[in-house]
């Protein structure tokens, strides 16, 4: 991975949570999984206190990325909105209703990263 990618990447990152505090999300942090998981380079974690703003978050993040020219290339929970997964590849947005991120603790799966919190 080149600089440039990396860089590119955590900025993507930066812009979700700032995108998932912008509908007031709570709990917004970035996990930086680069040297840990060749899946991705950045997990953003985020909660919602009911369906309707978990759908609220998702949107907000999916479109905003949309007009700063981000392709997203899967999306997960729509239909439940208790986790929704949007993947941009090399960086991996989880909007959880609050109740299923307490069960699931990603934060604690994924413990040997460095974690962002970001302020709401």
């Amino acid at each position: 991975m080149t600089p440039t990618t990396s860089s590119t990447s955590k900025k993507l990152a930066r812009s979700a949570a700032a995108l998932a505090v912008s509908k007031k999300a709570r709990d917004v942090v970035i996990l930086d999984l680069r040297g840990l998981s060749a899946v991705t380079d950045y997990f953003v974690i985020c909660s919602g206190l009911s369906d309707v703003h978990v759908r609220a978050i998702a949107d907000a993040i999916e479109e905003g990325l949309e007009r700063e020219g981000a392709r997203k290339w899967h999306v997960e929970g729509y239909t439940h909105r208790r986790w929704i997964l949007l993947d941009y590849v090399d960086v991996v947005v989880h909007v959880f209703h609050h109740k299923t991120r307490e069960f699931y603790l990603l934060e604690r799966l994924w413990g040997d990263a460095e974690v962002e919190k970001v302020d709401s």
